[in-house]
């Protein structure tokens, strides 16, 4: 029973590394979503900005389109100014020019007010840019760091694993599938220390009678809270 107690302990130990390594891997496989996913929500704001931009300068063209159009309606009205030869005719020409400098004059109002806007939104990409670029750098640095602890980490894991399969097969086959067991219907480890009458799986003391029957290392015993299977370690000293 000694040996399988030695055994057990071993394959409590590893499980307890092997869940340690498993929540390091899980943490740096977040660290890497949430560094793609701040880099990409910088690229969408940089996508957005260059968007806006370029709708500006369009409207900016369409505004200075409009503006030569009607510079050239104006003076072609003008001309035709000479040949009217009723003072109806005459005054309504007038009107049309008229309305045609009074819409230039809100569309040069409209075209200062984009160039404002663009000039705006040319400083707010390039330093966005900067930023991005700057991100992407740091991204790129961080996940080259994730990316090898992650290989490190899963190589102990690996190594964690052959070594539970050797124990394990010196392990008594109906202890271990009890251990599996428990494990399968858990989703924990099967395995607790016991210290000071506490099961370290679930921190509840278990009853005297069955501590002083561990002490003994003559047997094994299930915590009658946790069901994981408990044993108690010689203190090394």
């Amino acid at each position: 029973m000694n040996e399988q107690i030695d055994i057990l302990i071993k394959l409590q130990k590893i499980e307890t590394e092997t869940s340690r390594i498993s929540v390091i891997l899980k943490s740096v496989s977040e660290k890497a979503d949430e560094l793609d996913t701040k880099l990409s929500v910088s690229e969408q704001t940089l996508e957005a900005e260059s968007s806006l931009l370029d709708e500006l300068r369009k409207k900016y063209r369409s505004y200075e389109a409009d503006v030569k159009d009607n510079i050239f309606n104006i003076e072609k009205n003008q001309e035709n100014l000479r040949s009217i030869k009723t003072n109806e005719g005459y005054q309504l020409l007038l009107r049309t020019i008229d309305d045609l400098k009074a819409k230039n004059s809100q569309l040069e109002d409209e075209m200062i007010a984009c160039l404002n806007q663009t000039e705006e939104a040319e400083k707010s990409i390039a330093s966005k840019k900067d930023e991005y670029l700057q991100l992407k750098d740091q991204t790129a640095v961080e996940k080259h760091t994730i990316k090898q602890k992650s290989a490190r980490e899963k190589k102990k894991l690996a190594k964690l694993h052959t070594e539970w399969r050797t124990f394990s097969e010196r392990m008594d086959p109906r202890l271990l599938k009890k251990i599996n067991m428990v494990k399968e219907m858990t989703g924990r480890s099967a395995i607790a220390r016991v210290k000071d009458a506490i099961c370290e799986g679930c921190n509840m003391n278990i009853p005297p009678q069955m501590y002083n029957d561990l002490q003994r290392l003559d047997k094994l015993e299930s915590c009658p809270y946790c069901q994981r299977i408990i044993y108690w370690e010689k203190p090394s000293n």
